[in-house]
Formats: C-alpha cells, sequence, structure tokens
C-alpha cells in the first residue's frame, strides 16, 4: 500500500489482485470503516460479493452513523456529521456510490450540488442572554501569549506530545479566546483531552481557519448520515451479493502469533442465542471493528432520562478489543481509551416542534426560516451562558432531516459537553434530566418567556436524549502505540479499522478517518496496485499558513498587530527586502501586508 496525490492515481482502475476469487471476507461491525472496507473489496480488489460478510450484533447496519424513528419514543439523532471538500478517501468511493434518489448520479454528484447550490455559513455562530447574538463576529481573540502557545503546540514533534493533555500546552490566554469556544464546541474537545490529537488537527485543518467562525469550511449532507451515508452503501453492496449478517455479535478472535507472523486464526460468533466459531486461513481476510465511542450508549424519552450506564458487555467493541489486545502488544491498549467515562461522555438530544412561537425565537437567532428546505443555523450555535454550566450547542441542518418526517415539524439538535453540572433554567445534571427537562433548558437559552417554557416543552415538543459514555474515547492523551496499526507488522489475513486504528496524518472524529482506515486495510491486504490517496497536505503549503497567520490575527495586516518598537523595525527590514518579490505577492494574496 502506498500514497498518492493527483489525478493520474485518482482516475486510474487497478488491476483484479492475483488470487482473489479464492479469498473470502469477514468484516466485524457494519459502521462507516466496515463498509468502506466492503467497498472497497468490491469496486478494487474485485473481490466476489458473495464472499464478503459483514457481521452486525445490532439489528440494522450503520454503527454511530445512524439516525432513526424509535416507535413510541420519537426521532432520535446520535451525533452529526461534517464533511470538507479534501476528505479524499470519502469523494473517491461516493463518485462510485449510486444515488437512492435520483437515478443516473452518484452520492458525490448530489452532495457537490446541494452544497454548491445551498452553501453553508452561519449567521449566528454564539448566544448570551437567553438568545441574544453574542457577536463574536468571526474574531478568534486571542492574545499574543495565546497565539504563542499554539503555535509552539504546531512545532512541537509528535513524539514529544505522547500522554500529554492540552492543559500541558495551553492556559487561559487559549481557553477564555472566542477560538477555543469555536474549537471546542465544534469538535467537542475537552481541556484535558489529548495535545498530540490537538495538535494533528491545527495541522489537518489549517486550511480552514478562516472558515472555522462561520462553518464556511463545511458541508452538510441533505439527510442525516444514515439515510445520506449509509443506506446508498448498503445498497451497493447488496447490489454485488455481500452477505450482511444482523444480530450476529463477534465476542472473541483468535490468532496465531509466532515471530515475524501474525495470522488471525478463528472468529467466535453468537447468533439467535448460539455459538460458533469460524476458521480462518491466510485466504480468510479479517476485518476487525475495535471498540467503539457510541457503545453503552443510553437512549431516553419525553418523559424517560436516558441513564448513566458504562458497563462495558460481553460482545462490544470494547470488550472485543481488550481480549485480542490481550494476545499482542502490536494489538494495542483499549484501558487507555475506556477506563474513565467521566471523562469521555457527553450527551445529545433531538428536539421534534412544530409550533410557530417556537420557531419564531429559533428565526431570531438563525435569521432564517428552518422550514425553507436550505441550510439553517449553519452549525452549532454555542449559549455562551452555559460554559459554566450544561455548555450547551444546538443545531439545525436542512429540513426534513428524515425522509418520514412532516413537513411541518422541525428537528433540533443539541448538545452538552458537562453532563455532570446543573443547567442555567433546569436545575439538574442534563445525564439526570427526562427530554422534557432538557427541551425547557433549551427553550430557556432561546429566550422563550419563562411562564411558557413548561407548557411549550410539555405540549409542543417531543424531546429524545442519548447519553454516550465513550463518546470522546479517542480524545483520551495516549501514545501513539496505543492504537493498533491499520495492518500490524507481521499481520497476514487481518487489519484494525475505524476510529482506534492508527494512520499517520489524519484526524479521529471524522467520517474520513474511518473511510481511510477501510480503504487501507483492503489496498494493503489484497496488495492492490494503485496509490491511496494521501491526507491533504495544507499544512505544507505557505499559502494556507500564511492565511491562516491572517486570520489568527482577526484578518488584519500585520503591520497592525501589537508590536513592540523592535518588532516593528525589524518588520520594516523584512518588508524591504521582499519588495519587489514572489513573497511580497503571497504576503498581499495573504492579507498579511497591503
Amino acid at each position: 500500500m502506498y500514497y498518492s496525490s493527483g489525478n493520474y492515481e485518482a482516475f486510474a482502475r487497478p488491476k483484479k489482485p492475483e488470487g482473489v476469487d479464492q479469498k473470502s471476507a469477514y468484516i466485524v461491525g457494519s459502521g462507516l470503516a466496515a463498509l468502506t472496507a466492503a467497498c472497497y473489496l468490491v469496486r478494487d480488489g474485485q473481490m466476489k460479493g458473495e464472499h464478503v460478510h459483514i457481521l452486525e450484533k445490532d439489528s440494522i447496519p450503520g454503527g454511530a452513523c445512524d439516525g432513526y424513528k424509535f416507535e413510541n419514543v420519537g426521532y432520535v439523532m446520535r451525533g452529526g456529521r461534517e464533511m470538507d471538500n479534501h476528505f479524499e478517501v470519502m469523494w473517491d468511493l461516493f463518485h462510485s456510490i449510486p444515488s437512492i434518489e435520483t437515478e443516473g448520479v452518484s452520492v458525490l454528484d448530489e452532495y457537490y450540488w446541494l452544497n454548491k447550490e445551498d452553501p453553508n455559513y452561519s449567521l449566528c455562530r454564539a448566544t448570551v442572554n437567553r438568545g441574544q447574538d453574542a457577536h463574536t463576529d468571526g474574531k478568534f481573540d486571542i492574545s499574543d501569549k495565546g497565539a504563542m502557545e499554539i503555535m509552539k503546540l504546531f512545532f512541537t514533534p509528535n513524539e514529544e506530545l505522547q500522554d500529554k493533555r492540552i492543559t500541558d500546552f495551553f492556559d487561559d490566554e487559549v481557553f477564555n479566546s472566542n477560538f477555543w469556544l469555536y474549537w471546542r464546541t465544534m469538535f467537542a474537545f475537552e481541556n484535558w483531552h489529548s495535545a498530540l490529537e490537538m495538535k494533528l488537527y491545527l495541522k489537518r485543518y489549517i486550511h480552514h481557519i478562516g472558515g472555522l467562525p462561520d462553518f464556511t469550511a463545511l458541508r452538510f449532507t441533505r439527510y442525516n448520515q444514515y439515510e445520506s451515508i449509509i443506506l446508498p452503501m448498503v445498497h451497493y453492496l447488496e447490489g454485488f451479493g455481500v452477505q450482511f449478517h444482523y444480530n450476529t455479535k463477534v465476542t472473541d478472535v483468535k490468532f496465531d502469533i509466532q515471530k515475524g507472523r501474525k495470522l488471525a486464526s478463528s472468529v467466535t460468533v453468537e447468533h439467535e442465542g448460539e455459538t460458533s466459531n469460524i476458521d480462518l486461513t491466510e485466504n480468510d481476510l479479517l476485518f476487525i471493528t475495535n471498540g467503539g465511542c457510541v457503545e453503552s450508549c443510553t437512549v431516553g424519552a419525553q418523559d424517560k432520562a436516558a441513564g448513566f450506564d458504562p458497563t462495558i458487555k460481553p460482545g462490544n467493541g470494547w470488550d472485543l478489543w481488550k481480549k485480542i489486545a490481550a494476545q499482542d502488544e502490536a494489538f494495542g491498549r483499549p484501558e487507555k481509551f475506556c477506563s474513565d467515562p467521566e471523562q469521555t461522555n457527553w450527551m445529545s438530544a433531538t428536539v421534534a416542534t412544530s409550533n410557530e412561537e417556537i420557531i419564531q425565537h429559533i428565526m431570531n437567532i438563525c435569521k432564517r426560516d428552518p422550514r425553507s428546505g436550505k441550510v439553517t443555523t449553519g452549525g452549532i450555535v454555542t449559549v455562551k451562558d452555559s460554559t459554566d454550566n450544561w455548555y450547551l450547542s444546538w443545531t439545525i441542518n436542512r429540513q426534513p432531516q428524515f425522509k418520514s418526517q412532516d413537513k411541518n415539524m422541525v428537528l433540533v439538535w443539541l448538545y452538552s459537553l458537562n453532563t455532570n453540572k446543573e443547567g442555567n433554567f433546569v436545575k439538574k445534571a442534563m445525564r439526570n434530566c427526562t427530554g422534557e427537562e432538557v427541551c425547557r433548558e433549551w427553550l430557556y437559552h432561546i429566550g422563550v418567556p419563562t411562564e411558557k417554557i413548561h407548557a411549550l416543552a410539555h405540549d409542543a415538543c417531543n424531546t429524545t436524549t442519548c447519553f454516550m459514555p465513550y463518546i470522546n474515547a479517542f480524545f483520551q492523551p495516549r501514545k501513539e502505540s496505543d492504537r493498533p496499526k491499520v495492518v500490524p507488522d507481521g499481520a497476514v489475513n487481518f487489519a484494525f479499522i475505524g476510529q482506534f486504528a492508527e494512520t499517520p496524518r489524519d484526524t479521529i472524529f471524522t467520517t474520513e478517518y474511518s473511510m481511510r482506515t477501510g480503504m487501507e486495510s483492503v489496498y494493503t491486504l489484497l496488495d492492490i496496485d494503485r496509490g491511496v490517496p494521501e491526507v491533504w497536505g495544507s499544512k505544507y503549503d505557505v499559502r494556507e499558513l500564511l492565511r491562516a497567520c491572517y486570520y489568527a490575527i482577526d484578518k488584519k495586516p500585520i503591520s497592525e498587530a501589537p508590536l513592540s518598537f523592535k518588532e516593528k523595525e525589524m518588520l520594516k527590514i523584512v518588508l524591504k527586502k521582499v519588495k519587489g518579490t514572489d513573497i511580497e505577492i503571497l504576503l498581499k494574496e495573504s492579507g498579511l501586508i497591503e
């Protein structure tokens, strides 16, 4: 497996791998990484579809990419997915996946057209005083000292960031800035999270620093992620005859480990109360989804709290990874990620309403009608008043979010980073609240008169909740060796896929990361002779770096930065030296000089 960039490799079709007709594949899980691996097995690996078996413990596919309407409960969206124009693997695959909405076009086509015609941007990034615009006004509002702290982290070698926390590099100069409010709420970072992951994110998305305050960097699907992403992939795979085995739990994997050689030798599965073993040979490829950010999640309803049960049950992703990791140190250290659910949780809720009064309060904030079918909030709206309480943010994506949704209904998704603190209005921790109580807190923050809140939350809304003990597990401080390589050294017939497999340069908690591990695993095990698209290299582009500097000082020329007399004199000398050169042109194009 090798990386490439450019159209030469992107448009090429690989030859059929030698011996693939004699091979079979077993894929543990049916999340985005697993489905991606299956797609590349049949598309580029040209494996017979009936030789590909997807083993899923639940009754439906999708993993964390969900979106369902539960009978007698309501609509549930555990989370949302934000996409980027440089998710290279995602677009490499989705240009081949047919749309299930429009005949003759791909998922990429419909996504591209949608986001061209209705580009994403936010008109209100944060509120204060119960629904008033906080006027962050696109500014990072970060001090020189804070900027230097970020710069230091950016240039610190990865080896020096092993097991380090963000608080080892940042203090209140960063944490009290708009930059951190944008960053923390957009990516769900906590102050105690991994400094290594923070650095990887900074470098991965340096080209989007300018779009961070107003979300112009982001793109979204038409419907929820299950209907817009998962179902087209499943339909594509079924067309090849891929075998989906639902309600089939993988409880153990055994390996034959010798010096320089590791072979997955058997898989233990449970289906309808019966346990059986699948014996594997070198021709049986195994793709393992290890860990899982939505494992042990609990769902609450309008009149029922979700509860908090971080128990790692037999057969879930953490339990399986622990059994695997005990067999070889190259298989990672799951305990680094799943041992402290108090540090890895957050909670979400989905509010369904058709009430005109509530919708008017929404429109007062986002300046758009959510029933227009177009971008509404353009990303999350963070409630600054709640940062010491629930730390609440909410968003409304294009409506309807579900094909089955009533045209007059609006679905609001909200989430809280602090699940163990009291709300501003509801004096309970969010984790202990019913859906109705969560709705009350949200209605309070969008400016609904307090005397109307209880009645509207009870009569005009249906709110479901979801508590996820391990949703932020991948951000825990770690070493690079704590996650197994996608294909460990010496592995003959198996790979690890998903958010807890290690691949260089890319960032976890993205659709692209899951899909990249799926592609890399297939290309490695089948030795497919075509390049895997490398992670977009904006960190190597001097234009992007200069532009990021311009946005970091709130879109001012460097001459207006608070420089000392000595720094100003040095700047004059530098600008005189570069006058009339391409460097001067680059500085002008970035906005750093006029």
